[in-house]
């Protein structure tokens, strides 16, 4: 009798297909290793050496509710526009929203517009105006349409690069590694057919769009560098997000060199031209570890620049570095970085002031948010410090409090780092593109004092109401917003 020692056809499919699910398993595991590890684009976590600054100045923009309208302070759009107007050599503006997308009932300024206008027309008074512009992806729906106001400066002359995220570290390498196998390669570009979620009256968007959109990751810095000055924000050129209370540092001196060159650095690997524009000063080489410990000089106002994780470690520096009987003051838009608030918590037991104003995530461009990631880690802080540490909310309305600001203050001497880099995970781990500036001066120094007075008018309601106390957007249920905050941490499938 014959006994066959062929395996039965099921189980052959079912061993062949085990063989084919195990090395995928193990592609899309190699591809999403590599891109969470891969070495950054050169130029990247960007550190400079400690300058001499010069007209070092501290701008606000913001929002409040007053009696019959909203009220609106405004100082850092008409700074852009002054520096524009000063400009006869160069300009490099890097803004990650600029567009004017805004939603059907409207009611913003034509902020994107109207800087776009402002330009052009610098460039008709100096023909030989050098004019860069570096944004993001977003401002076409990564792809789907033309963003409208870089391609007039295009069209006028300007040289436009969009930043190559695919070049960076991946966020979510869950979903990455699915989307650079595969869905990568069919493009975004098209006939747009579903809604824009970026206002209603946007261009309409292709699946293939919000494919790559959901690999989270942009240049997200807010820079304007000319010849003479420069200045970063957290202030996005985007008509929704006018009315958004933010902060600016303005500058000029030596830092301008290396601000640049951080600029230049994203020109280079997003495989741009790179032009020669003319400083007074050359960029310092990059920073040892021995270097970027150096003290600044006591007694005089300094500046220092930082991207992506340099941003990260000089950040814990200062509130690490801060002692018993001095001021950690913090208004953010939002705070999540692990590290950050541990940093916080120690400070706050060693005798640190700290005081914390932070936007209550509950809206943004008119839809409604769930309070992440600010409520839950809100609720920690204050259960872990047993509130020793004091914090407000800001009242804000249809607006978002955009902030993003650390000052700590000192007897003798103030330190403050402020820029586009919200306390997440996200800004400061080498994922987003970020950019910073770091200020150290007496606190008697008018650009401390005007950090000061801003932060104590909000905190103390001078003039308006314009925070208001924890129990206002207090959790009645905090474990459902806990059990999401932290299995988005756990997948890093978030917006932080």
């Amino acid at each position: 009798m014959d006994i066959s020692l062929k395996k039965p056809p099921r189980r052959r499919r079912k061993r062949a297909i085990f063989v084919i699910l195990l090395m995928m398993a193990l592609v899309l595991t190699s591809i999403g290793w590599y891109h969470t590890n891969k070495q950054l684009p050169e130029g990247l976590t960007y550190e400079s050496a400690w300058h001499p600054a010069t007209d070092v100045e501290f701008l606000y923009n913001l929002s409040y509710p007053a009696q019959e309208e909203q009220g609106f302070e405004e100082q850092i759009y008409e700074s852009w526009y002054e520096v524009i107007a000063e400009a006869e050599q160069w300009i490099v503006l890097d803004m990650f929203l600029y567009n004017g997308y805004v939603n059907e009932e409207g009611g913003f300024p034509s902020l994107s517009r109207d800087l776009t206008d402002r330009i052009i027309s610098q460039m008709d008074r100096h023909p030989e105006l050098k004019v860069i512009i570096i944004s993001d992806e977003i401002n076409s729906t990564y792809g789907s349409h033309e963003a409208e106001e870089l391609e007039r400066l295009r069209a006028r002359g300007a040289q436009v690069v969009i930043s190559d995220t695919d070049a960076l570290r991946d966020s979510n390498p869950i979903y990455s590694s699915f989307w650079r196998a595969g869905i990568q390669w069919f493009g975004q570009s098209g006939k747009g057919w579903l809604p824009n979620a970026l206002a209603d009256t946007a261009p309409k968007v292709t699946a293939r769009s919000y494919l790559k959109l959901l690999n989270v990751k942009a240049n997200h810095r807010k820079v304007l560098l000319t010849e003479n000055t420069g200045i970063v924000t957290s202030a996005n050129a985007h008509d929704a997000s006018y009315y958004n209370s933010n902060i600016a540092i303005r500058f000029s001196g030596d830092v301008l060199a290396d601000a640049l060159e951080a600029e230049l650095a994203v020109i280079r690997y997003s495989g741009g031209p790179e032009p020669h524009l003319p400083l007074s000063s050359e960029p310092q080489p990059a920073q040892t570890s021995d270097d970027a410990d150096a003290q600044p000089p006591e007694g005089e106002t300094s500046l220092r620049w930082l991207t992506e994780g340099a941003i990260l470690q000089r950040t814990l520096d200062m509130i690490e570095e801060a002692a018993s009987g001095e001021q950690l003051w913090m208004g953010m838009f939002y705070l999540a970085d692990r590290e950050i608030i541990q940093a916080v918590l120690d400070a706050a037991d060693r005798g640190v002031d700290v005081r914390l104003i932070l936007d209550p995530n509950e809206n943004a461009f008119g839809q409604q948010k769930i309070g992440l990631p600010n409520r839950p880690v809100a609720a920690e802080l204050l259960s872990r410090s047993e509130e020793a540490i004091q914090l407000r909310w800001y009242n804000t309305v249809e607006e978002q409090f955009h902030t993003k600001l650390l000052l700590v203050v000192g007897q003798e001497h103030s330190e403050l780092i402020a820029g586009s880099a919200n306390f997440t995970r996200r800004n400061l781990d080498d994922l987003n593109l970020e950019a910073n500036i770091q200020v150290h001066a007496p606190t008697a120094s008018p650009v401390m004092q005007s950090a000061v007075t801003y932060f104590e008018r909000l905190w103390m309601n001078q003039d308006a109401e314009f925070t208001l106390p924890y129990s206002a957007y207090a959790d009645e249920l905090p474990w459902i917003k806990q059990t999401m905050y932290g299995i988005q941490k756990l997948l890093r499938f978030t917006t932080y």
